[in-house]
């Protein structure tokens, strides 16, 4: 089934978020790791791609333009992400 763009998601930490906790961690690890666990929230037919790109099956576009992103984003247990991830 074609898939089509239906957005982006910002799902990468910024600098200054890793600043506050002020640690050093695997980044590119720690953004797939986010990735996924964000994806695994996603309706099947919906997907985040690495580049914050939302795919939707054709008849999900309208389902995935309703999400609400940030909501999904806060379900995810960052400061469980960055202690698996610490150097």
């Amino acid at each position: 089934m074609a898939q089509i763009e239906t957005g982006i998601v910002s799902y990468t930490l910024s600098s200054d978020y890793y600043a506050q906790v002020g640690a050093d961690f695997d980044t590119e690890a720690v953004d797939d790791a986010i990735l996924a666990e964000l994806n695994r929230k996603l309706p099947a037919g919906i997907v985040v791609e690495r580049s914050g790109k939302v795919l939707a099956d054709q008849e999900l576009a309208d389902v995935a333009r309703g999400l609400d992103w940030p909501a999904l984003l806060r379900e995810i247990d960052v400061d469980q992400i960055l202690a698996d991830h610490a150097r």
